[in-house]
C-alpha cells in the first residue's frame, strides 16, 4: 500500500502564498462583498459604452429642444389652444 506524502507549500517564485480569510465578508450568511474588481482587458468596452451613452444623451437632448422650438413656433403661427 503506497504511503501518502503531505507537503505544505511555503513559497512559490519567491512570493509568499496568498492569505486566505476564513471569516465571512459580512454578518449575513452567504453574502458577497459589494466590492467589484473589473478586469483591465475590458476598459475599451466601458469607454465605448460610456461614449455611446453620452452621445445618445446629447442627441436626445438636442432633438428634444429642436422639436420643442418647432412646436412652439407652430403654436404661435397657427394659434394653439390655451386650455392645455
Amino acid at each position: 500500500m503506497p504511503e501518502t506524502l503531505e507537503a505544505e507549500i511555503i513559497e512559490i517564485d519567491g512570493k509568499p502564498p496568498p492569505v486566505v480569510d476564513d471569516e465571512p465578508a459580512s454578518s449575513f450568511q452567504g453574502a458577497r462583498p459589494w466590492t467589484v474588481r473589473l478586469d483591465r482587458r475590458w476598459w475599451p468596452l466601458w469607454i465605448l459604452v460610456g461614449a455611446v451613452a453620452v452621445v445618445g444623451g446629447l442627441v436626445f437632448g438636442v432633438l428634444y429642444v429642436v422639436f420643442a422650438l418647432i412646436r412652439s413656433v407652430l403654436r404661435l403661427l397657427f394659434g394653439g389652444s390655451a386650455s392645455r
